[in-house]
């Protein structure tokens, strides 16, 4: 029998459902806006989709292969791989893979778009219904599915990782906020507004590098101006706890992926034209196709910046005239300080931040913190909604603005479906894609690498200076991370593999592990084996800074576990 105290809150909770259903259809249906010309048009054809559209279709085939977790990007080089899945975030290119096995290849893109720019909603819902009405928090969960750098992305640059990290940014404040304690910390305790800041963070990082860049500094500003207004250190210790834990959930994927940079040429993702210095805000290059996207994604951000700026504004004016609370006013000053660190950090006198900054640098595109400032476009948009006088002159001037972003965004872009099919066609013909520079073991160049080439191939023995002996040759196993091969030749020789020399891989000759050569121009490895018949296997093998992540991020979720449990779970409140 259910007592009368019980009856109200099933009456919250039932109502906190129906809200949040409201929010899911709302943000879905946005979603599918977003993407409605690829029905007729087919699939963008962006900057990345090449490289995020490969990752997917090696990802699912080295899952066919048994390996769960990949690390080494089998069909890369043509063939002859790379540790692309090192050193770029998981949470992406699983998530590509695994929609192909639920709907065909082709609609892999628009169907990931879909998730990402519904969960984007929500997670802008999440943050605007803790402070405003549930319309103008549903208003807010359309502005952020639909917001211009979203558009910039889905249409031209098709980074598919950056526009899964930027669906979580609400999310990462919001928490971040709780935190440090500028806005009330409905958990109950300390202990799981760190938690849950922790794996909003950690989602963040390991769906996107850059991204976790730009989360990282901007959490950071949030927990210094807290300390300053509180004139206390408990912020910056909380969010420093916070840090700590969110990291150490990233670490089997991010400390590897920082102890290898010394194994490749990480430094070609800042070779000519993706330098901060040729990126900022309206810059021109000798590049004139370059010239032309930075002009575009230049009048983007101008856009946004000039939005954010009115809609915050009026959300001022809002919360002076209602005289709302002071978390709100806290809130409303953050996303303005937020606001305009990101405007500031995307012109050129930012310069000198480029260049000291930790890590900054890599985010390569100053006008990537668009990822940060729609996040206050979306609340102010919604909390300007709340006047009755100026709803629709807003909503208006929104739409205009948002859709002549879009249609232009539409008509420059490039609009083929050809993309997928020819890197399946690539595989099924064992010749693979290219490669990444930036991940190209150290002193070697893929570019030398031939298009097609034979699995194993019989080199005449150094020495011999003649033509290759006659051999015969067995492939026994050939995949992703495992290669074995059995080769019998009465004279001395050496045997190419179609793979790349990498620290990872182990080399073993009947058993006794062997130190590989490799070619001078290209890194191809090779062995040479005595006569005879000799039993090759290579293995991609578990190297002690993944053990060390690994265990790290082991000892950081059972930490995370310990902090959720402190008290017991609450969901978020819909109710502001």
């Amino acid at each position: 029998m259910t007592s009368s105290a019980e009856l109200p809150n099933k009456r919250m909770a039932s109502a906190g459902f129906r809200e949040w259903l409201l929010a899911l259809g709302i943000s879905l249906a946005t979603a599918l806006l977003v993407t409605a010309p690829f029905f007729r048009l087919g699939n963008a054809s962006g900057h990345d989709i090449a490289f995020h559209a490969s990752s997917w279709l090696d990802v699912a085939g080295q899952w066919r292969e048994g390996i769960f977790f990949p690390r080494w990007t089998e069909w890369a080089n043509h063939g002859f791989g790379e540790p692309r899945f090192i050193f770029y975030p998981p949470l992406s290119w699983m998530l590509g893979a695994a929609l192909s096995f639920v709907v065909p290849w082709n609609a892999v893109p628009e169907v990931f778009i879909v998730i990402a720019q519904t969960l984007a909603g929500l997670c802008s819902f999440a943050l605007a219904r803790r402070f405003l009405p549930r319309n103008a928090a549903l208003f807010g969960a359309a502005c952020y599915a639909a917001n211009p750098y979203a558009f910039l992305i889905v249409y031209m640059r098709s980074d598919f990782a950056e526009q899964l990290a930027c669906a979580l940014m609400p999310l990462v404040l919001l928490t971040a906020l709780e935190l440090c304690g500028l806005v009330e910390n409905r958990h109950g305790s300390v202990a799981r507004a760190m938690a849950l800041f922790a794996m909003a963070f950690a989602a963040v990082w390991l769906s996107n590098a850059p991204a976790g860049v730009l989360a990282s500094y901007s959490v950071a500003l949030i927990f210094a101006w807290a300390a300053l207004a509180e004139k206390s250190l408990r912020p910056l210790w909380r969010g420093a706890g916070g840090l700590a834990l969110g990291f150490g959930l990233t670490s089997f994927y991010l400390l590897p992926a920082a102890y290898e940079q010394r194994w490749v040429n990480i430094v070609q993702a800042l070779s000519s034209g993706l330098q901060p210095s040729d990126n900022f805000l309206y810059t021109m290059t000798n590049d004139p196709e370059h010239n032309v996207f930075n002009w575009i994604a230049s009048s983007v951000a101008v856009v946004l910046m000039v939005m954010t700026g009115i809609a915050g504004i009026a959300a001022h004016r809002v919360i002076v005239l209602e005289e709302q609370r002071s978390e709100r006013r806290n809130l409303w000053r953050v996303l303005m300080l937020l606001s305009a660190a990101a405007a500031i950090l995307m012109i050129r006198p930012s310069s000198i931040f480029w260049e000291h900054l930790p890590k900054l640098r890599f985010l390569q595109f100053p006008w990537r913190w668009m990822a940060i400032l729609a996040v206050p476009y979306a609340y102010f948009s919604a909390t300007a909604m709340v006047r009755k006088r100026m709803r629709w002159i807003w909503f208006v001037v929104l739409l205009v603005a948002v859709s002549g972003t879009a249609t232009l965004l539409v008509k420059k872009a490039w609009w083929d479906s050809d993309d997928i099919p020819s890197l399946q066609q690539a595989i099924a013909n064992d010749q693979g894609f290219e490669g990444t520079d930036e991940y190209d073991p150290v002193n070697e160049d893929h570019t030398n690498l031939p298009g097609k080439a034979p699995r194993v191939q019989v080199l005449p023995a150094e020495a011999s200076g003649g033509s290759a002996p006659k051999a015969e040759v067995r492939i026994e196993r050939w995949t992703a991370e495992e290669k074995v091969v059995r080769v019998t030749s009465r004279e001395p020789l050496r045997v190419g593999l179609r793979l790349l020399d990498y620290p990872a891989w182990r080399a073993e000759v009947n058993g006794k592990a062997v130190t590989p050569q490799h070619a001078e121009t290209n890194g191809e490895m090779i062995l040479t084996p005595a006569p005879g018949t000799q039993r090759i296997a290579v293995r991609f093998v578990r190297t002690a800074d993944r053990t060390l992540g690994g265990a790290i991020s082991l000892i950081s979720m059972l930490t995370l576990l310990a902090l959720l449990n402190a008290g017991g779970l609450r969901l978020l409140s819909a109710s502001p």
